[in-house]
């Protein structure tokens, strides 16, 4: 996995654990609040998901490491819980904050008010539309849909139709994932239909989707899940339609999707599904700590390659984002279209490594 250079290391790590830490659970306390230990808040923005689950799983641990002072809230997908736990924070005293807005055009009030009283955010996963944060800890979504369409175009020859399950396209994670996928197809694979369809991340609302477009084209052969939030709904369309078959069968319907939980991990090896994006949940609660730190610390960073594989880019004026790695995971580690892969059994994948 990521490697930091010792003195960087111990930097990053204070700062790192605190800012995650505050964001798992609903108002509480995950640390000692002392003079000496900054204190932070972090709200988490749902925990029905594994993928969201494990990425609480490992702000503790980041936190301890790191020393920090916490306070955490759940704002369970709802942005306007989000705006009322900001107002704890801030008359809890917290000196930064750590959020993951899954509506990223409504949060723009509570950032310029927490800019107005100088408490730096670091956003985690999710870019706001406009405003000013410390730093983005992110992936590029944009490379998510890309893996998924270069994947899916080389499986299926270039030839058919697949569904593609978006995620909210109130977020801009949603739009990235969706424009690239679309982008990718329509460039690389025009002899590919793409069925887009909406379900604002919800499973129920993938499957009930998916069923509708495997009856209507029976002849469906390739689904992206833009997140793991559709695996179980998407597994128990096929196994109901009989298409839950060994990648070897020609009924197989390759399936990519994308986070790297380890039920994905399993399912690829098992030949349930075909492939994922390893969206780096540990990295997540590391770095967003990390920068949180820094920017009490009162540390600036510029757009470049960093010491942990990853590279700062600036997304307009007063905003950076650090794109992490997120690898392309399939069971045979092969390179398709020009995309390379890691085997769904490697241990440098967190979802490999959790207890």
């Amino acid at each position: 996995m990521t490697r930091l250079r010792t003195a960087l290391f111990s930097a990053v790590s204070a700062c790192s654990a605190l800012a995650l830490l505050s964001a798992c659970s609903s108002s509480s306390d995950s640390g000692s609040t002392t003079s000496d230990k900054p204190l932070v808040g972090v709200d988490y923005p749902r925990s029905d998901t594994d993928f969201w689950n494990s990425y609480i799983k490992y702000t503790p641990e980041y936190a301890k490491e790191l020393g920090l002072s916490l306070k955490t809230t759940n704002s369970q997908n709802d942005v306007a819980k989000l705006t009322s736990n900001a107002q704890t924070f801030i008359s809890q005293g917290v000196k930064g904050i750590a959020m993951a807005p899954q509506d990223t055009a409504a949060i723009a009030p509570t950032l310029s008010q927490l800019e107005a009283k100088k408490i730096p955010v670091v956003t985690v996963d999710t870019r706001p539309d406009s405003g000013k944060v410390f730093m983005v800890v992110r992936a590029d979504n944009r490379a998510y849909g890309e893996k998924a369409c270069q994947y899916l175009g080389t499986k299926l020859g270039g030839k058919g139709k697949v569904v593609m399950l978006q995620g909210g396209l109130d977020s801009i994670n949603g739009r990235d994932r969706t424009e690239a996928f679309n982008e990718c197809m329509k460039k690389n694979y025009p002899d590919i239909k793409v069925f887009g369809e909406a379900t604002n991340w919800d499973g129920a609302v993938a499957a009930q989707k998916l069923q509708t477009d495997l009856t209507a084209n029976p002849d469906i052969k390739g689904v992206y899940m833009q997140s793991s939030f559709a695996l179980a709904g998407t597994l128990q369309v096929l196994k109901q339609k009989g298409l839950l078959v060994d990648p070897s069968d020609k009924k197989h319907v390759y399936v990519v999707s994308n986070d790297g939980i380890p039920e994905e991990l399993k399912s690829i090896a098992e030949g349930k599904i075909d492939a994922t994006v390893s969206q780096p949940a540990d990295l997540y609660a590391k770095y967003a700590l990390y920068y949180l730190k820094a920017a009490i610390d009162g540390k600036t960073f510029k757009p470049g390659k960093t010491d942990h594989d990853s590279t700062i880019i600036q997304v307009r004026e007063g905003l950076l984002e650090d794109q992490l790695s997120a690898p392309l995971v399939t069971a045979d580690g092969g390179t398709y279209g020009g995309v390379p892969s890691v085997k769904s059994d490697d241990k440098s994948l967190w979802g490999n490594n959790l207890d």
